[in-house]
């Protein structure tokens, strides 16, 4: 392949990886919209959110495996199909049931499509070249979800929260013209069987501890369904985790986790966008209702933290080089707990100035943190199995993301609701105290309608928001303490010792 030929395939399947990283973030600055024109709850909104999320993340696995065995060019064409379909569909539904089902559709295609964006690039560059491109991929996979933000918040200055989905489906349809003129189309020979029972228990697992926590604020935590969903999840697991280790040949094994490089680079990708997933649905619904801010001003406020994150992506490999994997990833993670420790003070009357300050240092340590992580995975694994190192990758990703926005925005709702159930004013109707409690896009319009007694519930409410995200941040911040620390002490110290799978008899 000529050099020009793999400029236009890197093209493609960067496109292609924004169009369906950029669909989590680029709802994110919607959802007041879509709250008041369609009363979805809070736990609604984390729904339509996690849907997309939670399907994605859990056939990552599953998907990888399909793109090596019967070829990755029809395997992300399949994928922008189904993806553009479900997109389409969620434009014209009127209620968030439906929009949460059709978002686990799209959720379906973009699992199709990721692995395989990663795949292809490790399969089509030649080693020299392959550090660059995937450089580029680390950048996009950041960046896309602030080019999300703003054309959502452009589409939002005219048009509804329908317009998004629309945008999306367009995107797709377009890139999937592309592809199918100038990807090539490789496959694995050896690939070896697919194995659906473990792509199966994985996902049961993931979607009942995904279903409890999110559930948990609005059921309550000891109720029978939150509970049962916890049990499903842990079970789920545990069957996942025996069937791996008795079959002979498992889509992911777990005893790779007994390869430092390996399991540092998974638990610091799950980390770091544990974080930045919770902290993109926490933030723009803080810049748009607590602080006034249009649509359109909550994608601009932190474009400059994509702009940072997707320039210094570039010069990450090379940085990674001069420091080494492990000082870069630590460095990485304690810059974004900073960022994250200085959103925590934020409150009702701060500047744009302080917002600022936090996103811009999660930008760049992301940056340092994700390359020297993302590497470690894909060199984990032999060439045969590129596909599941892919997808692992971007599984540990969207798990992350997945379980950020259901935790950190649980801790958020359960803190919401307390603080409005606790200090709300005397001689409310119970039904406006309950409607404020759904969200805090519920509580302004409810608020509108009540005179005086409305102005001291938006107060409440307002207060009761921060001090949920207040706690969430904090949550965060020990998160990525704990997880630098681990990658500090654990991750190996040279290159050499990283590769220690190539000669590993867990790898087969």
């Amino acid at each position: 392949m000529t050099s020009g030929r793999r400029r236009g395939v890197l093209a493609v399947v960067l496109v292609s990886l924004a169009v369906v990283v950029s669909a989590v973030p680029s709802l994110n600055v919607a959802l007041p919209g879509l709250a008041r024109d369609t009363g979805a709850d809070q736990t609604q909104l984390q729904w339509i959110v996690d849907a997309y999320a939670l399907v994605f993340a859990g056939l990552l696995l599953p998907a990888g495996a399909i793109g090596d065995r019967f070829g990755r060019k029809p395997v992300l064409i399949a994928g922008l199909a189904l993806f553009a379909a479900g997109a389409f569909a969620a434009a014209a539904a009127d209620g968030p049931g439906t929009i949460i089902v059709l978002r686990g559709l799209s959720g379906v295609g973009a699992a199709l499509v990721m692995p395989t964006t990663l795949s292809i690039i490790t399969s089509s560059f030649p080693a020299e070249e392959r550090g660059k491109a995937v450089g580029a991929w680390i950048g996009v996979a950041g960046a896309g979800a602030v080019f999300g933000l703003l054309t959502s918040g452009l589409l939002l200055e005219w048009f509804s929260w329908a317009s998004v989905f629309v945008f999306g489906g367009l995107l797709a349809v377009l890139t999937l013209a592309a592809a199918v003129a100038v990807l090539p189309d490789s496959r694995d020979s050896a690939a070896p069987r697919i194995d659906a029972v473990s792509g199966l228990l994985s996902s049961l697992g993931l979607a009942g501890i995904v279903f409890g926590t999110i559930e948990g604020p609005h059921r309550g935590w000891t109720d029978a369904v939150t509970l049962t969903a916890f049990a499903v999840g842990v079970l789920g697991i545990a069957l996942w985790l025996g069937w791996s280790l008795r079959t002979a040949d498992p889509m992911l094994d777990p005893r790779l986790f007994r390869v430092r490089g390996f399991a540092t680079g998974v638990l610091s990708i799950t980390a770091q966008f544990f974080v930045f997933f919770g902290m993109i649905f926490i933030v723009l619904q803080y810049l748009q209702l607590v602080l006034g801010y249009t649509a359109l001003q909550a994608g601009l406020a932190v474009t400059p933290m994509g702009l940072v994150l997707g320039g210094l992506s570039r010069r990450a490999p090379h940085i990674v080089g001069r420091l080494g994997r492990r000082r870069a990833a630590g460095t990485g993670l304690l810059l974004m707990t900073a960022g994250v420790l200085v959103l925590s003070r934020l409150d009702a009357a701060s500047s744009y100035w302080p917002v600022l300050a936090g996103l811009l240092p999660i930008g760049a340590g992301m940056a340092l943190a994700t390359a020297p992580a993302t590497t470690s995975i894909v060199d984990s694994l032999p060439a045969h199995k590129q596909g599941v190192a892919s997808a692992v990758n971007d599984a540990a990703r969207e798990v992350g993301g997945t379980l950020g926005i259901a935790v950190l925005g649980s801790v958020l709702n359960n803190g919401y609701r307390q603080g409005v159930s606790d200090n709300a004013p005397s001689g409310l109707p119970p039904e406006a105290v309950h409607a404020a409690q759904e969200s805090l896009a519920l509580s302004q319009a409810v608020a509108h309608e009540l005179g005086a007694h409305g102005e001291q519930l938006s107060r409440v409410a307002v207060d009761a928001f921060i001090d949920g995200y207040v706690v969430a941040y904090l949550v965060s911040a020990a998160l990525l303490i704990l997880t630098a620390a681990a990658i500090l002490t654990l991750a190996p110290r040279r290159a050499a010792a990283e590769r220690e799978t190539d000669r590993s008899p867990v790898v087969r």
